[in-house]
């Protein structure tokens, strides 16, 4: 399972899993693209980010903050991404298409602090996000 989607009472919640901490980002990825889309985007366009953060937490929010702003000033709907982490900076590829190619759901207002931690549970990554939405 890439991810889940949790109750609450007003937006969005997830968490999303991985073998390593990358895979688990590159799954919170997917999951905040699956709240406004859920069917297959095609991969058209290919772009390179770089985010930093103090610690994983503000790490995740600043990739999720980044796609969300390509979503809104380049139209890139995500498909794919592949993620590299060192040192706290993050390294991404990232595909997809133009939104405008679909017709997505209400899109998300923002990422949140909101109850998020990014922590490994026994043999696995998991990473948990409210999306105000």
């Amino acid at each position: 399972m890439k991810f889940k989607f949790l109750k609450h009472t007003a937006d969005v919640k997830f968490q999303a899993f991985g073998k390593t901490v990358e895979e688990a980002f590159e799954n919170s990825s997917l999951a905040m693209f699956n709240t406004m889309y859920g069917g297959k985007v095609k991969t058209k366009i290919k772009k390179k980010i770089k985010v930093e953060g103090k610690d994983m937490e503000a790490l995740l929010y600043n990739f999720l903050e980044e796609l969300l702003f390509l979503l809104e000033s380049k139209n890139l709907l995500l498909s794919e991404v592949k993620v590299k982490i060192k040192d706290k900076k993050l390294d991404a590829e990232i595909f997809g298409d133009d939104v405008n190619n679909y017709k997505i759901n209400p899109s998300v207002k923002a990422v949140t602090y909101n109850e998020m931690f990014v922590k490994k549970i026994k043999d696995k990554w998991v990473a948990q996000v409210v999306l105000d939405v």
